[in-house]
């Protein structure tokens, strides 16, 4: 059973699990408009004003289940209906408000506290620029509908007296994608979201979530198609330090996937491919630096924010559309499904680009309680596997894992070249790394872009703190009987690992 940070990880897991459990019985689209009650049981409330809005709130999770975005205002319309109309492909914008879990925030971010001396000075009214803030009473007071939110008057206010209250959502951004309403509920503008999964953990009540391909994956499942999962680097401890990765394999061909890789085997191919463009960019100078694309949620906060630097992003296509593109390539008909810690990885897939390489994507947490529902339990697995991957290419889950790998890969190619990598921890040092790049104060030549701290072992849906899943990773990765990249050279084959940025 795992063990929950919060109740919101808890409610999503008992969705997915429910939902897992009338499927494998195959009772799901005879109950599935009894689900929310099925769920939320009784007439007691568990966390909100009362039982109704909390399976409320349920049916807009069964929805995302479906791959279909929650229904916002007056819209209603029975799940049965919903399902018997869903695609079976996933169609953006994958990250999503929950219009009835949001909470409405208080949206007045300053406001003046009993703090406040009124005192002579008047620092906060002259320092805003708006002339919002006005005196009443020997008390500062902060007209809302002027306030720009600028902060410089707390900043001046000798005592503190100015609360800072930002909403958890909109804090947490660092591309100022998420606003509020005028009915102050939470919205995301999707011209400038990453969809890096910041705002989904932030949320307090569960209110923004993302689509899923649960239900997609579960009919393919129950059918008895053939289904291969690939699944990330970073799911080395991911179920339990007592389950080992042969277990978890192991788990999921009794959960019905007919094969299971690790997308460390594609690290390998890219890890090889992306050394050898860095040396070709950089022997003749035709580039400076080069950037790495591993992360989609880097690439897309370069798209999107720097696209003079676009030219420098390597071109080789991530890890998970490597392995995907290798085994389409052997076997065209094969449907493949990404397992992992990230949900900017359900909108690569979707990537014009990119499209056809990856069938489905879910999560670590999806994938753990679609086992509960099933009653596979890891740990009662058996314990064998086959190797399919170098450490280097097992370590790139870990913040430093990629940089590691290209530059060990470039040494092995006898590259003469001074490569001065830089590594990016977290979507902050993204950012200023970028910023630097753009100014031309940047130094070095390789950049790894990681929008989460610690890499990929700290991404949105893990199920175990990043700080412990890295020494997890570690230990696996010495497990490999291989250490070097030369092992892709073997997987080579006739089929695209570059991609044209648009």
């Amino acid at each position: 059973m795992r063990k929950f940070e919060t109740e919101v990880q808890k409610i999503n897991h008992e969705v997915t699990r429910e939902i897992t459990r009338l499927f494998i019985k195959g009772k799901f689209k005879d109950q599935i408009n009894d689900l929310p009650h099925l769920i939320i049981k009784g007439n007691k409330a568990r966390h909100r004003c009362c039982v109704y809005k909390e399976r409320a709130v349920i049916t807009e999770r069964i929805r995302l289940a479906m791959g279909i975005e929650p229904t916002t205002g007056d819209q209603h319309s029975r799940l049965g209906d919903d399902y018997k109309h869903s695609s079976n492909n996933l169609e953006g914008p994958i990250v999503q408000v929950i219009d009835v879990a949001c909470d409405e925030c208080p949206i007045n971010r300053f406001t003046v506290t009993e703090a406040c001396r009124g005192c002579v000075a008047h620092k906060c009214m002259e320092a805003c620029p708006k002339g919002a803030i006005s005196f009443i009473g020997r008390q500062a007071y902060i007209n809302q509908k002027l306030c720009i939110e600028c902060g410089k008057c707390k900043n001046v206010c000798p005592y503190n007296a100015i609360s800072d209250v930002m909403r958890p959502c909109r804090g947490v951004c660092p591309v100022s994608a998420v606003s509020i309403s005028e009915d102050r509920k939470a919205t995301i503008d999707y011209e400038k979201c990453i969809s890096c999964g910041a705002c989904v953990n932030a949320c307090p009540f569960g209110a923004i979530t993302s689509k899923s391909s649960l239900i997609n994956v579960l009919e393919e499942l129950t059918s008895g198609k053939n289904i291969t999962a690939i699944i990330a680097p970073a799911f080395a401890g991911q179920f339990g330090a007592k389950v080992s990765p042969a277990q978890i394999k192991n788990a999921l061909k009794k959960l019905g996937f007919s094969e299971v890789y690790e997308v460390a085997a594609g690290a390998d191919l890219v890890a090889y491919n992306e050394a050898m463009e860095f040396i070709e960019k950089t022997k003749d100078n035709e580039a400076d630096f080069m950037m790495s694309s591993c992360c989609p949620a880097f690439v897309n906060l370069v798209r999107k924010n720097y696209p003079e630097l676009v030219a420098n992003l390597s071109t080789i296509v991530s890890p998970m559309v490597a392995l995907g593109r290798k085994l389409k390539n052997d076997c065209p008909d094969k449907k493949v499904v990404f397992i992992g810690p990230c949900i900017a990885k359900k909108e690569e897939i979707i990537d014009e680009e990119l499209a056809g390489s990856i069938d489905h994507v879910l999560t670590f947490e999806e994938i753990c309680a679609m086992l509960e529902g099933a009653e596979i339990n890891p740990q009662d697995c058996e314990d064998s596997e086959e190797e399919n991957a170098s450490e280097l290419g097992r370590c790139f889950a870990r913040s430093g894992g990629v940089t590691q790998a290209i530059v060990n890969t470039v040494k092995e190619l006898n590259a003469e070249l001074d490569i001065k990598p830089v590594i990016c921890n977290g979507i902050d040092e993204c950012i200023k790394a970028l910023k630097a790049l753009k100014a031309g104060k940047f130094e070095g030549n390789f950049i790894e872009g990681m929008a989460c701290q610690e890499g990929c072992v700290g991404g949105p849906a893990v199920l175990v703190r990043p700080n412990k899943a890295r020494v997890l990773v570690d230990k696996y990765g010495k497990s490999a009987k291989t250490d070097t990249i030369e092992n892709a050279k073997k997987l080579q084959n006739d089929f695209k690992v570059h991609r044209n940025y648009k």
